[in-house]
């Protein structure tokens, strides 16, 4: 996997829509962060823009993403929120000046599309909180952004988990949001499992839709090829007046339990405040014990 260029002082990061509309007077918070940091900042014409629930029409969306990615000034692209709609831009993208210089893609949640098909490409990126989170987000959520964009090493510490599956594996880091990894299966985006370490997370979402999702990882071979999942937070789950009769944790567990390999749940990444940065695509060890639970990423 390709790392793309650290971000160094002075660099300057574009924030654009790719999905969900939103308008400008909300990002001083995160502008005036990346400033703390040294960094420069340049506002997508995406911003502002109104199609429904969308920044813009497809083209527009599309256009702005192309144009920062071109763009040999720009270091990192900083997706502003999630939603629903970057799938719809994908295949209009031309990734060719990108692979010749390659940056940074952040984000998370809707964002996954961009991280799956850029881990086909070869490259890696940041899982992470987004522009209009900064007002909430927990203060180790933006530390290890930080972190994770100038390149220093991620070490996670997590608490012990009751149904936590012991044990130790390494391999390179993939996923995101559950909802989409299911949705771009059979798409030229689609991660391949086999080796990896896969992380999920999701939101609002039906419990028997999550165990539709999981069933669709089992029965694509995904489960049987992967050496680890890291699970996040399943916030805001929902449940038909006929109960489910599961959790997300208990179904996730009832799909995984079959599987010789370990199981971290309750890792602090998703849709909460403490939304830690993972770089996906990275060599990542992680080591589930009674006592605490340990996610190690390898040096840049």
């Amino acid at each position: 996997m390709i790392t793309p260029p650290i971000l160094q002082k002075g660099d300057t990061i574009a924030i654009l829509a790719t999905a969900r509309k939103n308008v400008d007077d909300n990002l001083k918070p995160a502008v005036n962060l990346l400033h703390s940091w040294g960094l420069e900042v340049i506002i997508g014409n995406t911003i502002g823009l109104d199609d429904n629930q969308l920044a813009g029409t497809d083209v527009q969306r599309a256009a702005d993403f192309q144009q920062q990615l071109d763009n040999p000034n720009i270091k990192a692209i900083w997706c502003v929120k999630g939603g629903y709609g970057t799938v719809r831009m994908i295949d209009l993208l031309d990734f060719t000046k990108f692979k010749q210089h390659p940056k940074w893609v952040i984000g998370f949640s809707d964002v996954t599309v961009l991280h799956n098909h850029l881990n086909t490409l070869g490259f890696k990126s940041i899982h992470g909180i987004m522009p209009i989170s900064i007002p909430r987000a927990s203060k180790e959520a933006i530390e290890s952004l930080r972190i994770a964009m100038f390149g220093e090493t991620l070490t996670y510490k997590v608490s012990p988990f009751a149904m936590n599956k012991l044990g130790k594996a390494s391999g390179e880091l993939v996923g995101g949001n559950l909802s989409i990894l299911y949705s771009l299966f059979g798409s030229q985006s689609a991660i391949d499992c086999t080796d990896k370490i896969l992380f999920i997370e999701d939101l609002d979402e039906y419990l028997y839709h999550i165990d539709r999702m999981m069933m669709n990882l089992k029965r694509n071979g995904c489960l049987e090829s992967i050496k680890g999942i890291i699970v996040g937070s399943m916030t805001k789950m929902k449940d038909n007046d006929i109960p489910w009769g599961k959790n997300a944790i208990e179904i996730i567990d009832d799909v995984t339990k079959k599987y010789n390999i370990p199981v971290l749940y309750n890792f602090p990444a998703g849709h909460i405040q403490d939304n830690r940065a993972l770089v996906l695509g990275s060599k990542v060890t992680i080591d589930v014990t009674n006592n605490f639970s340990t996610v190690i990423f390898a040096a840049p």
